[in-house]
């Protein structure tokens, strides 16, 4: 396998886990927000989910990259 495929595959497990783990630790959380968009807001959801999934789809969005530094 090549070293990105390798490395993206690895992410995913990564984020996967911390997913995973994000779902386990929220089971007890009772302090719960609405996130405003633009048009809409959202449903009510555990501050500690809003954090959380901001924190994986940031390290989603630094894995991919990695494509865009090896290129140059």
């Amino acid at each position: 396998m090549s070293f990105l495929v390798k490395k993206l595959f690895l992410s995913a497990i990564f984020n996967s886990c911390l997913f995973l783990i994000l779902f386990i630790g929220i089971q007890n959380s009772s302090n719960k927000s609405k996130v405003d968009f633009l048009i809409n807001e959202t449903i009510e959801l555990p501050i500690s989910f809003i954090i959380g999934s901001s924190f994986i789809l940031g390290s989603i969005v630094g894995s991919f990259s990695v494509f865009n530094l090896n290129n140059e």
